[in-house]
This record gives structure tokens, C-alpha cells and sequence, in this order.
């Protein structure tokens, strides 16, 4: 499926495409400190916009050729995310829980404030830019070409982090996360073990940011901001942060969420922030663990029960959510700008939403909405008791 991509979409898709492939790259580095060894990290853009700014710098320096073709250049991203990785890190983990959290954000917040004075190294409000080299036989000026070099480097890249998690150090990060005194105890070096496992989240950040730099040819200290930091941790969450590809396909899956719904919404940021609230409250191991959860040594039987049992919630939640998304719309048009504008011209006009003509003072799109979220939600509530009286019969 993934390699037959390019000639299953569009452009636009497949430029969604190879930003879900980063997102999901990044969510994975994340997915390392966070749900691996128990590390809350909120300046994980601070590693990704080093290594986007260094594989633009290589791109301006090597011309994709000599020692770094265009194919090798997340190298860069990965060297100086690493080397980044071990100096945050060596400061970052001498705390730990909210202590260390706010480490990170103040480092990557430091870093954001000085990027924009340090213009030989992040180019100022302008940027740093280049371009893609032919290499290796390839050209790289289409964008499916950029998509199979971005899949190669997220699939090499998410199997090296794999295969970490199998090594000794991949294990002891787990105590890390259940247990550090007692790894103390034992006579690790808690604090080298914090800072080689954040040096290595680091690193695969760097080789996600670089990829960036790659995709776009330029990188500006945007990349640097605070809301990618607080949209991996989103992403990742929602994924499952303790599940090995829950952080990939919750990267992947709200990154195409966003592209959708930002063509057809201008509130689809506050979309994002209820469906992160929603599986926090009731899938607090994220989509991708609730899924592994449910569906651990499964009959036949076992499998068709839960699959209907998984629709009957879906139907009762999409009524829900349909008045849900009824009702912000509505108010969206209503508080706009351009409705206020209007509504000193002309008075109160209709608003035209689902195909349909609503007046703001009439009771009907009020009674809409709010009806449809009322059944939605009465039906979730009776479904979850019917499920909840089944489960104790069986037992």
C-alpha cells in the first residue's frame, strides 16, 4: 500500500502523505522518551528544528554530492540531534517528572528566542533555503521521489528504533519508566542511562526534521515553536505513547486529520484539542492500546462480538458528534467577523450550514444540535450499561 502510494492519490495527497511519514518519524522519537522511558519532554521541536537546520546548511555545503548526497543528508539531522541530544539531556534528566519537563520547554524555549538573532545559523525571519540535488541517478525535483527517500528513512528508521528497544539499553530505559531508585540500587547510573536515552530520541527527531528540510528545501525557525512540541505530545498520545507503533499511527492519523479538516474548517485546531481530551478520558492508553488491549487472544467469536460491540459505540458516538460539530460551526459562523459585519448592515441573517438556511434567533438549529448531542449521548450511556449488565451475566 505504501509503495503504490504515489500512483493511488493526488499531489496534494501525497505531499500529506510524506508529512504523515514525518509526523509519524517524530512521534516515534518522542514515543522512545516518553512512553519507553518515562520522560515528559515539551521542547521535542527544539531537536527537530536542529536537525531540519542542519540538513539545509549540508544541502548549501555538500551540493548532494561528495560525502553527503541528497539521499544520506538526514544523516546530518541525525548527528546533530544526537550531539544536541546528549548536552539537553545531560542537564535535562538531573530532575525528573515535572521538573524535567519544564527543563525541556525552557531549553527549546531559549533556543526559539535566540534563533531569530543568530542569522548566520537560522537565516532570521527569512529562513534558510536550498535545493535538492540529483544523486545517485536520481533527480529528486519530483515529489515521488521525495516520497519513497521520506518512506525509506521512516520505515530504516522505525526499525532501528525496534531493534533498540531489544537491546539492553532499550530494556533498562523500561526501568527507568517503573522503577528508577531500584535500577539505583542496583548500581546503574540512572542519570548516563536518562541522558543516552534522551540523546537517542534526539537523534531520530533530528533525522524527522531533516526530512523536512528535504521536503520543503528550506527551514525556518518555525520549526522551532512551541506547538510542535505540544503536537507530538498530542499525537502521541492519542496513538498510545506506550504502545511500540501507537505514537507512528497517531502521528500519521491526526496529521492527516489536519490536513482534511483544515480545508473545511476553521476550527479544526479545536477538533484536534476535544479528540485529545475525549481519548484521554476514555482511552487513556490511547486508540492503538485500547485496539491491542481488546483484541489480545481473541476467538473468532470473541472477535465478531467486539467488532459489533465497537459499532453499536461508534453509531451512538457519530450522533453525538454530528450535533457536536453542528453546534461549533453554527457558533463559528455566528462570532465571525464577517456575520458581525453583516449583522450591523442587515440585521440577523440566516446562516447556511448542512445545506440548510438557520436563523440565529429561531430555537431550531439550538434544538438541533443540542438534541442530537442529547440522543447521542443517552444512547452511548444505555449501550455502555446493556454492555457492562452483559459482561457480569458471562461472568
Amino acid at each position: 500500500m505504501l509503495l503504490a502510494m504515489p500512483w493511488l492519490v493526488s499531489g496534494s495527497f501525497l505531499n500529506a502523505a510524506i508529512q504523515m511519514l514525518i509526523a509519524a518519524l517524530f512521534a516515534m522519537a518522542f514515543g522512545l522518551l516518553c512512553g519507553r522511558a518515562g520522560m515528559l519532554s515539551f521542547g521535542h521541536a527544539a531537536y527537530f528544528g536542529v536537525g531540519a537546520f542542519a540538513a539545509v546548511h549540508a544541502m548549501n555545503a555538500f551540493g548532494g554530492e561528495g560525502l553527503l548526497p541528497t539521499p544520506l543528508l538526514p544523516l546530518v539531522g541525525a548527528g546533530t540531534g544526537l550531539v544536541s541530544g546528549l548536552v539537553a539531556g545531560y542537564f535535562s534528566t538531573k530532575r525528573t517528572g515535572v521538573y524535567f519537563a519544564m527543563i525541556t520547554l525552557a531549553l527549546a524555549e531559549l533556543l526559539h528566542a535566540l534563533a531569530p538573532h543568530m542569522k548566520a545559523m537560522f537565516g532570521g525571519e527569512a529562513g534558510v533555503s536550498s535545493f535538492r540535488m540529483p544523486a545517485w541517478g536520481f533527480s529528486f525535483g519530483s515529489i515521488t521521489e521525495v516520497y519513497f527517500l521520506t518512506l525509506a528513512w521512516t520505515l530504516l528508521s522505525i526499525a532501528a528504533l525496534y531493534l533498540f528497544s531489544k537491546t539492553p539499553l532499550g530494556s533498562l530505559a523500561l526501568g527507568l519508566r517503573e522503577n528508577a531508585h531500584r535500577l539505583r540500587f542496583l548500581g546503574y547510573n540512572t542519570h548516563a542511562l536518562g541522558t543516552l536515552i534522551f540523546a537517542v530520541s534526539a537523534m531520530f527527531a533530528g533525522i524527522a526534521g531533516a526530512l523536512q528540510s528535504l521536503n520543503i528545501e528550506a527551514a525556518n525557525y518555525v520549526v522551532l515553536e512551541s506547538h510542535i512540541s505540544t503536537a507530538v505530545v498530542l499525537n502521541s498520545f492519542i496513538g498510545g505513547v506506550r504502545v511500540f507503533l501507537g505514537p507512528a499511527i497517531g502521528g500519521a492519523v491526526m496529521t492527516f486529520f489536519g490536513h482534511v479538516t483544515s480545508d473545511l474548517t476553521r476550527v479544526w485546531l479545536l477538533y484536534q484539542g476535544i479528540i485529545f481530551v475525549l481519548v484521554m478520558m476514555f482511552m487513556p492508553r490511547g486508540i492503538v492500546g485500547e485496539i491491542v488491549d481488546r483484541f489480545s487472544a481473541p476467538t473468532r467469536a470473541g472477535i465478531l462480538r467486539l467488532l459489533g460491540d465497537i459499532c453499536l459505540r461508534l453509531g451512538a458516538v457519530a450522533v453525538a458528534a454530528i450535533g457536536a460539530i453542528f453546534l461549533i460551526e453554527f457558533l463559528q459562523r455566528l462570532l465571525s467577523n464577517e456575520y458581525r459585519a453583516n449583522v450591523a448592515a442587515a440585521g440577523w441573517p440566516d446562516i447556511t450550514l448542512f445545506s440548510m438556511d438557520w436563523s440565529p434567533l429561531s430555537i431550531q438549529p439550538w434544538g438541533f444540535g443540542l438534541g442530537l448531542m442529547a440522543v447521542g449521548i443517552a444512547l452511548v450511556v444505555t449501550i455502555n450499561r446493556r454492555l457492562a449488565a452483559r459482561k457480569e451475566a458471562e461472568a
